[in-house]
């Protein structure tokens, strides 16, 4: 594409050179901007592949003989109807701990999304997305977990290996 660009700037220079010098000029401008927005290009260009390098830099493979740590939190809410603060802990945590094992299920195996619109008189009438989540975890581990005015959070990690798909 560039060399198809300054060729056509060459074709036109030399279509003008027998033309006027304010020709010239405005010839000159031209290559200048043609220029201009081919370094610009250019420029965009080396941005997206630095971006799709990075992107394939933080997205991990599992390779055979080699492990993978996929860590989460998970969150959990105390509910207010509990008769002992211990009580509210509890269901916290075990609200956070499922929160957990759906964020592992969900960086592993993947989300599934089905949609579906009601619409009548040209309108919106009705719109529901539903996802869905359908793993079995095995182990994984409770890292840490922190319980702070209400909100309990669980950090869990797995390690998954090439050895766990293979079969």
């Amino acid at each position: 594409m560039k060399y198809s660009l300054l060729l056509a700037t060459l074709l036109s220079a030399s279509a003008l050179v027998a033309g006027t010098p304010q020709e010239i000029n405005s010839l000159e401008t031209q290559i200048s901007s043609v220029e201009e927005k081919l370094a610009s290009m250019e420029s965009d260009m080396a941005d997206m592949k630095a971006t799709k390098k990075s992107a394939e830099q933080e997205e991990q493979v599992l390779k055979e003989n080699s492990n993978v740590l996929i860590s989460v939190t998970g969150q959990g809410v105390a509910p207010m109807n509990t008769t002992s603060p211990a009580q509210a802990y509890a269901l916290a945590k075990r609200a956070a701990t499922a929160d957990a094992y759906r964020l592992i299920a969900e960086k592993v195996k993947g989300v599934r999304i089905d949609g579906q619109d009601l619409i009548k008189n040209m309108m919106v009438k009705r719109s529901t997305i539903r996802t869905s989540v359908k793993a079995m975890i095995r182990n994984s581990n409770i890292v840490e977990t922190t319980f702070k005015e209400g909100l309990c959070e669980v950090e869990m990690e797995i390690v998954l290996s090439h050895a766990q798909f293979a079969q």
